[in-house]
């Protein structure tokens, strides 16, 4: 067994997605904000202090890399990409994917304007936030919706898109959106981010068959459209400090502990693990719906973090199990590119899934136990 030194960049042997359940004190304040109760500064503070208490707890179950649970959303994506300039949030009479069971609150994004990444953007300022709180106890990591999720939304789930003018050519539409997220890495980096995570649902999509059917016959090109989404993705990446670790989520849907898509990871692997030049990539990997290892052999130098434990069920994995599944894996990644995770985030929504704090962080510290028989604790 290794000793594996702490190197201060992600991601780790034992790391998250970054979504927590949301307090009951967030709760309360944001159904106090649309009551009127409270405005929004008072909903802040008490963000703040909900935010102090849950990278407390992160720190204490031995997190290497904590974020702020995702607490001043209500949901993982769209308060991101609301606030680019040349986009605008709309209501929907119904969500843009059909989840197996609960429906989030209808709304979806489109393309007004021109595109660009806000000198002012709130996350910034979030992300500045969780960086002091943490303080040197752990790395503070930031989650924001990859690049591929604006044109998902505005130009692939809705069927009757209709471009602006400047971008009739969806070429200077790709141009644009990789653009404004190179900028937008560069103002989080600035900031003092090391850590920046990309979560993406076009991939888990993309890997289904029925959606790729549903899709095919839209006359979309999937092919050509996850080529797009890498390279807009690399060339958001050119000039990336060495110093900053940009990681990938790739998600099948994670609302109130259901999903909206199926299916292993084949159909998009060479596209994404053979040419993406992310530093890391979260994979799903619990339970039959994300199909096996076998298309990680198109993995290059990239770390993948299993995400072999479940955040959509309280019920603890087998320790023995997760280890047999890391050394399954290591069939077609070296170990020590290895690493594990929860499979999603615990609320991609403000809703959160169905399992308590407790049941959380008792996931968390399964995951800490497992990474230290697998690949040994790192040194303080």
């Amino acid at each position: 067994m290794s000793n594996t030194k702490q190197v201060g960049k992600g991601p780790f042997h034992y790391d998250v997605v970054g979504s927590f359940l949301r307090s009951e004190s967030v709760k309360k304040a944001r159904q106090d904000v649309e009551a009127g109760t409270i405005g929004n500064t008072e909903l802040r503070q008490i963000e703040d202090e909900a935010i102090k208490d849950l990278i407390n707890k992160e720190v204490a179950v031995g997190l290497k890399a904590v974020t702020d649970g995702e607490f001043r959303r209500a949901y993982w994506h769209l308060d991101f990409l609301e606030q680019l300039v040349g986009v605008e949030r709309i209501k929907a009479d119904h969500w843009s994917v059909a989840f197996k069971g609960h429906q989030p609150k209808a709304a979806t994004l489109k393309i007004v304007d021109i595109i660009d990444f806000p000198e002012d953007h709130s996350f910034i300022k979030d992300f500045q936030f969780v960086k002091e709180a943490v303080g040197d106890r752990a790395v503070a990591k930031f989650t924001i919706p990859s690049p591929s999720m604006l044109h998902l939304i505005c130009c692939v789930r809705e069927e009757h898109y209709e471009p602006i003018p400047q971008y009739e050519k969806e070429e200077a539409l790709f141009e644009a959106i990789a653009k404004a997220y190179r900028k937008a890495i560069k103002a989080f980096y600035a900031a003092g981010c090391r850590y920046l995570q990309l979560d993406d649902t076009s991939w888990g999509e993309f890997c289904d068959e029925t959606k790729r059917k549903e899709y095919a016959a839209r006359g979309l090109d999937l092919q050509y459209i996850a080529q797009k989404y890498v390279e807009v993705i690399n060339y958001a990446l050119e000039g990336k400090p060495d110093d900053l670790a940009v990681t990938m989520h790739i998600c099948r849907g994670n609302f109130r502990s259901t999903w909206f898509s199926s299916g292993g990871y084949e159909p998009i692997a060479e596209t994404l693990f053979g040419h993406c030049h992310i530093d890391g990539f979260f994979l799903e990997y619990d339970s039959d719906r994300a199909g096996g290892f076998a298309p990680l052999r198109f993995i290059k130098n990239q770390k993948v973090v299993l995400g072999l434990v479940t955040s959509k069920f309280p019920v603890l994995e087998k320790e023995e199990d997760l280890l047999a599944r890391i050394e399954e894996a290591t069939l077609y990644v070296p170990k020590e590119q290895l690493a594990l995770s929860p499979q999603c985030g615990f609320a991609s929504t403000e809703e959160g899934n169905n399992l308590t704090e407790a049941e959380q962080f008792a996931k968390l510290a399964l995951i800490k136990r497992v990474a230290e028989k697998a690949w040994g604790p790192y040194d303080e």
